[in-house]
């Protein structure tokens, strides 16, 4: 993009009349607060199958219940990679988790298909992020795989992580 002014237009201004295009998905929620929810292009490999963790986020993250979540592709030896769903309820909602999980892979499963081998969702108290709110993705995989990780300087609360291994590796 470097001094090439028609490749930055035609790449981030000419899609959308008026707007930057960003690569940044999100929503609006009620009350018309901002929520960007990762890149448009974070894709997982299930079995040879390009699927959109986004697209799955926003299916989860449509439940009443839910008040954010993050789907991450975690390592599995047969597949290649399988999604996984953390969710964080709305304030003062109380569901059986494994009801929620089942409702989860539910919507998942009729509105992407089987193909998508969304069978987990596991409830968290936060999720971690960044101090400019961004999901550390990255991190929880890492974490879910098992794999070394190193906590990044811009995390907003590190104590987070902890609580995300303690879920990961009791259920």
């Amino acid at each position: 993009m470097w001094r090439n002014h028609d490749r930055f237009e035609s790449g981030y201004l000419s899609q959308f009349e008026g707007y930057y295009v960003s690569g940044d998905g999100g929503y609006l929620d009620e009350q018309g607060y901002l929520f960007i929810m990762g890149r448009v292009d974070d894709v997982i490999n299930v079995a040879g199958h390009r699927l959109s963790t986004g697209e799955m986020e926003e299916i989860v993250g449509g439940h009443p219940a839910i008040a954010e979540c993050a789907v991450v592709g975690v390592h599995d030896d047969l597949k290649g990679q399988l999604p996984l769903g953390l969710v964080v309820l709305k304030d003062g909602v109380k569901v059986d988790s494994h009801d929620l999980e089942s409702e989860l892979v539910g919507k998942v499963r009729s509105e992407i298909g089987a193909v998508a081998c969304f069978k987990h969702a596991l409830v968290v108290d936060r999720l971690p992020k960044t101090r400019s709110g961004k999901i550390l993705r990255r991190v929880i995989r890492q974490i879910a795989d098992g794999e070394s990780y190193t906590v990044p300087s811009t995390i907003d609360d590190p104590a987070s992580l902890s609580e995300i291994e303690k879920a990961l590796h009791t259920n």
